[in-house]
């Protein structure tokens, strides 16, 4: 999915793409200003994370919502999940901005929905602060395990990426071992950390940025990796570039710098356009859709819903291999990007199945 803006008006939008509800929250005792967007409900009611992050603007939260919530129709469709598209976005800075009461009427804004849209935990939550969203509603999943959560789905995101690596790497290099494999990885956060803790695990050679530069240097020693300034990543002499931290980093003039064969990493909507797919295929580079590849941690609270079993859960995670190797194959058979693939595949079995909620 892309980060590209949207001309026109805001109905004519959701029309054109095919939203079903968008929710303005606002709530005065607690402050609180959030957007809840649902995409298509075909498959099942929305289940997607709750994003608190400070946003330069009420239209680029909104932009973002919906950005992200079309991704997870495509996402949960991809991974063979009877669940719809859904995202919320709460506008604040996590770090002083987020409180009790704004998480307990958030809840309240989400039981209104009365299960059309499920939440959980995304960038700038977790699952303690899932704990106190199930205090207004019972429509949350990825709260901590004491009140009956799987608990942070990063570590399951991650093996699923990690899965996506690998049959990149058997489709472009003939084999899925990532020893001495050059890995550039953007973004050391909840997700990225475990990512490169695995890869490290499997012989990978990291090279790593983040904003958070005490954070970075102290997880760089622990993993032996190479400490690059976050705008120097894209110039990184590398096999496989790995994106996980926000969306919208691949654009031309990023991509026109990529020294690498592989893009494949856990950021949501990664591409600025729809253009910038076809630009990485021009210059041979394999690209894994980021709604392909990261669905792990949706597949991980997805099953809290029928009862959590962990052993599930990842052996379906596991099958993003497949997912992927089956993405690379039908592009490089067409002669087309994989971003258009992956669309595809989705988008059919959207169109074969009856609705769940109708």
């Amino acid at each position: 999915m892309t980060l590209e803006t949207k001309k026109g008006s805001l109905f004519s939008r959701l029309e054109a793409e095919g939203y079903e509800e968008v929710v303005f929250c606002f709530d005065p005792n607690s402050g609180l200003k959030s957007i809840i967007a649902l995409h298509n409900l075909q498959l099942g009611p929305g289940l997607g994370g709750c994003r608190f992050y400070h946003y330069p603007s009420e239209e680029s939260a909104l932009d973002d919502a919906l950005n992200l919530a079309q991704a997870m129709t495509y996402k949960a469709a991809l991974a063979g999940l009877d669940l719809g598209g859904g995202k919320s976005v709460i506008l604040g800075d996590p770090q002083k901005d987020k409180t009790k009461s704004r998480l307990r009427a958030f809840g309240s804004f989400v039981e209104r929905l009365s299960g059309n849209y499920i939440t959980t935990v995304d960038s700038g939550t977790s699952p303690e602060d899932m704990d106190v969203v199930l205090e207004t509603t019972r429509h949350v999943v990825g709260a901590t395990p004491t009140k009956g959560g799987s608990g942070d789905p990063s570590p399951m995101t991650a093996i699923g990426v990690v899965e996506g690596i690998r049959a990149c790497a058997k489709f472009v290099f003939g084999s899925t071992d990532l020893t001495g494999k050059r890995i550039a990885l953007q973004g050391m956060g909840h997700v990225g950390l475990p990512l490169a803790q695995q890869l490290a695990e499997l012989g990978a050679v990291l090279i790593v940025t983040d904003t958070n530069k005490n954070h970075l240097q102290i997880m760089s020693q622990k993993l032996k990796a190479e400490i690059v300034e976050p705008n120097e990543i894209y110039n990184v002499k590398c096999d496989i570039f790995a994106p996980c931290a926000m969306g919208g980093v691949l654009n031309d003039e990023t991509v026109s710098k990529l020294r690498c064969q592989i893009v494949a990493g856990s950021a949501n909507n990664q591409l600025r356009s729809e253009n910038v797919a076809e630009t990485l295929r021009a210059q041979g580079i394999v690209y894994a859709p980021d709604f392909a590849i990261n669905a792990g941690g949706l597949i991980q609270v997805a099953h809290e819903l029928h009862g959590f079993d962990r052993a599930k859960a990842e052996g379906k995670t596991r099958k993003i291999f497949d997912t992927i190797t089956n993405i690379l194959t039908a592009a490089e058979r067409e002669k087309i990007n994989t971003s258009k693939v992956a669309l595809r595949l989705a988008k059919e079995r959207l169109e074969k199945s009856p609705s769940k909620l109708r």
